[in-house]
């Protein structure tokens, strides 16, 4: 019987100690899972068993979230270009050679740069709810765009509210239709980590800098186009956050990507794992080693 126990293991990247769970063979295909705001690895917990039997499953905290080290936002710069930096240090250190990546939210940023600045390594994509198309950015990001444009601290304080209580049980709530499928745990303990002191201007300066990933974009679909990557998509179609023109928009790109919709909010893991775990065991058979 093969050993699909989860190790929860720590490295220190730069001076940083980097959380993560690791599941299955090492010589066996690896999928390196990237998590999205407000969340952390915790997210695939119920997906990691599922891979990690037929393959080798590897997902990091990201810098500021879950159990990875948070520093203050005045001595470290919470930029999606750093949180990439951070991955693509951790990706060198375990000598990961070629592997797909799952972007998810802030993941997909994170995940795309890495894609860009790693053609060679990457095997394939599953996108769920990981956005790169402005077609996919919903009214919910008006606020925040708002302080893109205007960077000032009344326009900064007024997104105080994007890391409440409130906000996260929203996130993990919205669009889902039987809500007793939602483990109370997952917005409890994003909760709690976003509650430690300091974290709320992380968050923010986290929120002001996703301005860059949207800059990016048109990068992103450069990788898309010349590389052609096997792409899956797997969406909630009632992601309040990020839209399902914005799956849909990746057919521009790449036309023989496989697109599947879910009828879900935005962790669409909570409902609908063993469905969307089957169409990534698929999928990663047919990738190349």
């Amino acid at each position: 019987m093969e050993n699909t126990s989860v190790k929860y293991r720590n490295v220190k990247i730069d001076g940083l100690n980097l959380f993560y769970r690791e599941a299955g063979d090492p010589e066996a295909k690896t999928i390196l899972l990237l998590h999205g705001y407000p969340t952390s690895s915790h997210m695939f917990r119920n997906l990691i068993p599922i891979l990690s039997k037929q393959y080798h499953v590897v997902a990091p905290d990201l810098p500021g979230f879950g159990f990875s080290d948070a520093p203050d936002h005045q001595s470290f710069s919470y930029t999606f270009d750093n949180l990439a930096a951070t991955i693509q240090g951790f990706i060198d250190q375990l000598g990961m050679k070629r592997f797909a990546i799952y972007v998810f939210d802030y993941g997909a940023p994170v995940g795309f740069r890495l894609a860009v600045a790693n053609p060679e390594k990457i095997t394939g994509i599953i996108s769920q709810n990981g956005n790169a198309y402005e077609d996919g950015l919903s009214k919910e990001w008006d606020p925040i765009q708002k302080y893109w444009k205007d960077p000032s601290q009344t326009n900064r304080e007024s997104l105080r509210d994007f890391v409440s209580q409130k906000a996260t049980w929203f996130q993990y709530h919205e669009g889902v239709s039987d809500l007793s499928l939602i483990a109370p745990e997952t917005y409890t303990m994003d909760q709690h980590f976003l509650d430690r002191p300091g974290n709320i201007d992380i968050q923010l300066d986290l929120v002001k800098d996703y301005k860059t990933n949207v800059a990016l974009y048109p990068e992103f679909h450069r990788y898309f186009k010349t590389h052609q990557p096997k792409v899956l998509l797997v969406w909630g179609n009632k992601d309040p956050f990020f839209l399902p023109a914005g799956a849909e928009a990746y057919k521009r790109d790449l036309p023989e990507a496989r697109l599947k919709f879910y009828n879900t909010g935005h962790f669409a893991l909570e409902t609908h794992v063993e469905e969307i775990g089957l169409e990534i065991v698929n999928f990663l058979a047919s990738l190349p080693q």
